[in-house]
């Protein structure tokens, strides 16, 4: 039985001093956030309560609060032995706050309450939504209103004021007793809060150099000096001394001459003064047209001093050509929150998945009760939503992160009947969306993503020309018409499934509606038969799908014939039966042959999901990156498995330095854990160009690791590489645990001095987590 130390009572006047001082931090806190006296946060500070919604007979009351960091939630337990931090989360852990019915559990148990009193947290991660009941209107929207200011703020901060933020809420954390001082012990323990060991000489060294008025406490500026020495950044002192003058100023012609220099910037002349009037806080110096040492730190921590070329954080590739010639970001059984046997199926998923760029998502269909089709994954014990549901999420997420065409990509397995449902659901709820006939006509090539741009386009089996049902062949009345399966589900690698396909009898046929049919415009679903010989060609509109096994080994052995048919055909590529717990497989080997949709498991996090979004990051992460040029010639002789001269692109050698880390998080989070970093580079491409180094590991320091390591890389084929950064909590016993992780495309990186912002598991950015390093690219003799 778990004990507990009863704390001595405060009297009444400690308690209000305490109160005082809380209702201070905070109003601080709302200064930073840009929030003073805002009357949504002064009401999440005092807090109220919520009807916490689970199921149709769990809706209880609890208590939410926002704490005076301004940072994170409290909400009240009633569970026995709750430990205080399993009651609190963070508003960065939110990635949306929705008013309404706008969540399964909202539309399912909450729909007999006005929607104006409801409102659903989602967060980030795999954690299930929040979804809560206020008890007015009021309350709701002071909620919605508040906490979207607040994540809202918090983006807006630049990366200074971020880590001063969680520096003081730290400090505040090590004041045991909220007495606003800082005494020798409570300054170990706050070390340790932001992940640094320091031994007792080091630790009494600063405390005796902060504390001037010899009291044995730190208070007010002695702190300050404090966390003047804890957030020192050498490195870029170093690097500002050499371009500065004496006074401590660097002259916008120094300026000039480092972004030319050294961070090989074209346009420096240009981008010099621009850069002192946006990152430059002293006035002075901004009068002046120069830079401070505070200033040159905040450009480097900014997007002008990310690793990743700024510039592609917009669409600038053309996105005028043939859709067959980009590659496209695609989700494998999108409806799947977790392993393919048992998981939940949710419209979540498919929220999730639109809102991460995704452009072609997944719905396999069956027959369900009351002529409703469902979705799920056949023969297996995953739970059922409707197919509408899908269909009404498709419509409402399809285009807020890119305004680039979706594909839907239809397993069928239901019945002509609710076949003829599942068009009409299409039909009425996506409307003017829904694709339906040729773009200006065009029945020769694809239309391009900017034709497309708006449009949901339906993948799925098409009765052909001879079978069409529209009187070529003679038979007007013809409804539907047999055309061949396509069952992934069949393809499992479990008894169970296999079992129960037996039972079943599983036909190689399938009735396919005219109504679903008509649907169907550029993605008609074929088996695929070997590749088209050149004097009976298919046509551009049919295309394939692969399991990986399969797509790799015509990789492997006609590389040249693939990237050929990819560049007039769609193909895409799904993950192997025996993935039953939503693994993935490596995306890379499948590009480098032109294959566009290639499918994996959104919903599992790991190397392969990192890769990916680091491609898409590319091109305004509209969903849709353009191919190599040497990937859409149709004169190209470029074969990944056999890389011979040609116009592929000059070879380069890749410089990186690693110099050093900032407020990496703690992985565990034991109040004496200290991580011990260690960071491997990794190349993905061809492979002759994979690789991977890795630096020495520093001993319990996350705070502020060095490591000032070179490596280089030899690069063959550039427009196919992507460079991934990991930076891992080194274990001699046991798997080294990640910390977090940057990739992007090898020919979106910027050279010179610049910070890699990292990556949580689930690819969401971490506040203040950074890597500083050096890159220096240059042609091979």
């Amino acid at each position: 039985m778990q004990c507990f130390r009863r704390q001595p009572k405060r009297s009444v006047s400690q308690e209000n001093i305490l109160r005082e001082q809380s209702r201070r931090v905070a109003a601080l806190n709302g200064i930073r956030l840009g929030l003073k006296d805002d009357k949504d946060l002064k009401f999440l500070l005092k807090g109220s309560q919520l009807l916490k919604v689970k199921s149709a007979s769990w809706r209880k009351e609890r208590f939410y609060k926002l704490q005076e960091d301004c940072k994170t939630i409290w909400q009240e337990s009633k569970k026995m032995l709750r430990s205080p931090e399993s009651q609190i989360f963070s508003i960065e852990d939110i990635r949306d706050v929705r008013s309404g019915h706008k969540t399964e559990g909202m539309e399912k148990y909450a729909k007999d309450v006005p929607e104006y009193r409801c409102f659903s947290i989602i967060f980030k991660d795999q954690r299930k939504n929040l979804d809560l009941i206020a008890s007015s209107e009021d309350d709701a929207n002071h909620w919605i209103s508040g906490l979207g200011k607040i994540i809202a703020h918090s983006n807006s901060m630049n990366q200074k004021q971020k880590l001063q933020h969680w520096i003081h809420t730290c400090l505040r954390k090590a004041d045991k007793n909220k007495d606003n001082k800082m005494s020798l012990k409570e300054l170990k323990n706050f070390l340790k809060e932001v992940n640094i060991e320091v031994d007792d000489y080091h630790a009494k060294k600063i405390f005796q150099h902060c504390d001037k008025s010899k009291t044995e406490a730190l208070e007010d500026d002695e702190i300050e000096e404090f966390y003047k020495i804890l957030t020192e950044r050498k490195e870029i002192d170093k690097i500002f001394q050499k371009y500065s003058d004496a006074e401590g100023f660097m002259s916008c012609q120094n300026l000039v001459r480092f972004l030319y220099e050294m961070q090989k910037e074209e346009d420096a002349v240009v981008a010099a003064p621009a850069l002192i009037q946006r990152y430059e806080p002293n006035e002075r110096a901004k009068r002046g047209n120069a830079m401070t040492k505070d200033g040159f730190l905040m450009y480097l921590l900014s997007d002008d001093g990310n690793i990743f070329n700024s510039s592609h954080r917009k669409v600038y590739q053309d996105m005028t050509q043939p859709l067959s010639h980009y590659l496209v970001s695609s989700s494998h059984n999108t409806y799947l929150m977790e392993d393919q046997l048992t998981g939940p199926s949710s419209t979540e998923a498919y929220i999730r998945a639109l809102t991460k760029g995704c452009r072609c998502v997944e719905l396999d269909c069956w027959d369900g009760p009351n002529s409703e089709p469902i979705i799920y994954h056949g023969y297996t014990l995953t739970s059922k939503i409707l197919f509408s549901d899908v269909i009404k999420a498709i419509k409402n997420y399809a285009f807020k992160t890119s305004p680039y065409p979706v594909i839907i990509s239809l397993e069928n397995h239901c019945s002509v009947d609710q076949q003829k449902v599942m068009a009409q659901h299409m039909t009425t709820i996506l409307q003017d969306m829904l694709l339906v006939a040729p773009v200006d006509g065009n029945r020769s090539h694809f239309p391009s993503p900017e034709q497309l741009k708006g449009k949901i386009l339906v993948k799925g089996k098409k009765l052909s020309r001879q079978e069409d049902p529209s009187g070529t062949n003679g038979n007007n009345n013809l409804e539907a018409e047999d055309v061949s399966d396509e069952d992934e589900a069949a393809e499992m690698e479990d008894e169970s499934v296999k079992t129960e396909i037996q039972q079943k009898g599983k036909s190689d046929t399938l009735k396919l509606a005219k109504e679903l049919s008509d649907t169907v415009v550029y993605c008609k679903s074929v088996h695929f038969n070997g590749f088209e010989d050149p004097s009976h060609p298919r046509a551009f509109y049919e295309m394939s799908s692969f399991t990986e096994s399969k797509a790799l080994k015509l990789a492997q052995e006609s590389g040249n014939g693939f990237i050929h048919h990819n560049i007039r055909h769609l193909s895409r590529i799904y993950p192997a039966g025996w993935r039953t717990d939503s693994s993935n497989y490596n995306p890379i080997d499948l590009w480098n042959v032109g294959c566009q949709i290639v499918a994996l498991n959104f919903q599992t996090a790991g190397t392969e999901m990192d890769v990916y979004q680091g491609r898409f990051q590319d091109n305004g992460f509209s969903g849709y990156v353009l191919k190599p040029e040497f990937l859409r010639d149709e004169q190209t002789k470029f074969n990944p498995k056999s890389i011979t001269e040609g116009t592929w692109g000059t070879k380069k050698k890749l410089l990186l330095k690693i110099i050093s880390g900032q407020q990496l998080p703690k992985v565990n989070k034991s109040k004496n854990s200290i991580v011990d970093p260690k960071v491997t580079i990794e190349i993905h491409g061809i492979q002759q160009d994979n690789n991977k180094k890795q630096t020495k590991v520093i001993e319990n320091n996350g705070f502020n690791p060095k490591w000032d390591e070179e490596f280089t890389f030899d690069i063959e084929i550039p427009a196919l590489a992507l460079v991934r950064f990991v930076v891992e909590d080194f274990d001699m016993s046991t798997k080294n645990d990640f910390i977090g992780q940057y990739t992007l495309p090898f020919t979106s990186l910027k050279q010179g001095y610049r910070h890699i912002h990292l990556l949580t598991k689930n690819g969401d950015p971490y506040s203040s987590s950074t890597l500083f390093v050096y890159v220096s690219i240059q042609d091979c003799d």
